[in-house]
Order: C-alpha cells, then sequence, then structure tokens
C-alpha cells in the first residue's frame, strides 16, 4: 500500500515536469508579450513547485501552497483573455497545456495528502502484537535463544518504520526528489544563457 503510493507520487513529479516544460514551449504560440509574461511565470511557478518536494516546516509548507495557488491565478488570467479574443487551434492547445499544468499539481497534492488510514495502522498494529505473543507463549528455552527471541519484534518494528517513512513523503528518510522538475529548470536556465549569448552576438 504505502510503495503504491510512493510509486505514484514519483510518477506525478515527473508529469508535472513534462506538463510545465511543454506549457512553456507552447507559450511561443501567443502574442510576444503575452509569451514574455507567461514564461516568467511559469519559472517562478516551477520554482515553488520544487519548493514543495523539500522539507519544509508546517509554516513555509502553507506559505509555498499559497504562492502557488496565486500564480495559478496570474497564468490562467493571463491567457484567458487570449483564449477569448483569439479562439484559434493553435491558442486552444496552449489553453489545454495551461489546463494541464494546473491539473498535475492537483493530481500531486492529492497524493500526498492520501495516507495510510488509521484504521488500516490499528489492524496492523494489532496483527504485530498478537504475532509477538504467540511467540512468546511459544518460546521454548528462553535464555538460550534470546536474541532469535528478540529477532522477530525486531523486525517488526523496522517493518513498521520502512512503512511509516515511506508513507511519509514531507519528512523521514526516504523523500521523493524533485529530479525531473530540477532539470527542467536547469534546461531552462541553459536555453535562457543560450539566448542571451546569440542576442549579444548580433
Amino acid at each position: 500500500m504505502a510503495i503504491d503510493r510512493h510509486d505514484q507520487r514519483v510518477v506525478l513529479e515527473e508529469a508535472e515536469a513534462n506538463a510545465i516544460g511543454t506549457e512553456y514551449l507552447r507559450a511561443d504560440l501567443l502574442p510576444p508579450k503575452s509569451t514574455a509574461v507567461l514564461k516568467t511565470l511559469l519559472n517562478s511557478y516551477l520554482d515553488q513547485r520544487i519548493l514543495f518536494y523539500s522539507k519544509q516546516d508546517q509554516e513555509s509548507a502553507q506559505e509555498i501552497n499559497q504562492l502557488t495557488s496565486e500564480i495559478q491565478n496570474a497564468l490562467w488570467a493571463e491567457i484567458l483573455p487570449i483564449a477569448h479574443s483569439q479562439p484559434t487551434p493553435t491558442i486552444a492547445l496552449t489553453l489545454s497545456g495551461m489546463n494541464d499544468v494546473l491539473n498535475s499539481q492537483g493530481y500531486t497534492q492529492a497524493a500526498w495528502l492520501n495516507r495510510i488510514p488509521y484504521t488500516a495502522w490499528g489492524l496492523m498494529g494489532a496483527i504485530a502484537i498478537c504475532a509477538n505473543l504467540l511467540v512468546g507463549f511459544g518460546a521454548r528455552n528462553f535464555k538460550g535463544n534470546i536474541c532469535l527471541f528478540m529477532m522477530f519484534p525486531f523486525l517488526i518494528s523496522v517493518s513498521f518504520f520502512l512503512i511509516s517513512d515511506i508513507d511519509s513523503p514531507r519528512g523521514g528518510v526516504i523523500k521523493i526528489q524533485p529530479r525531473n522538475l530540477i532539470h527542467l529548470k536547469e534546461s531552462l536556465n541553459s536555453t535562457k544563457n543560450d539566448s542571451s549569448l546569440i542576442k549579444t552576438k548580433h
């Protein structure tokens, strides 16, 4: 259950990077002024999405979510008037890409909030206690096999730790790294630098 949720979060991080990268390219289909504004907003949005995946306290996480929501509103407000005034297939394609950007963030947010239910934790705890009690009642020659006897509760404890850690995407040891988002950011910065060099030469 925890592994499936972890894998889903990893896939959604990749989907976010793809959606933002695609929309960044499609922004060139808009009028020049809107293209510049949209690309700037997408860059700022990308920064917030990378921060989302880092380990943050509750107050910082809320601030990141608030800024993300504000940038989303700005992105939509920038492209919506163009869609109304120029309802062409090209603009529709750009509008669809923006919709993918916003939806991908919503899917990620939902996946991070989707955790193992407390009832499932309670059931696993009850099974672990019963299993340890059975091992204790069935133990023979306890003094001679104390290490072997203690191995079972130790393994169960480690298993619970790993499940809890994997099910906590914002904290713990095992965290989801925004590799695709970081790679996209580096790629966009590299493209910007190349464009600046070309303009300088001319």
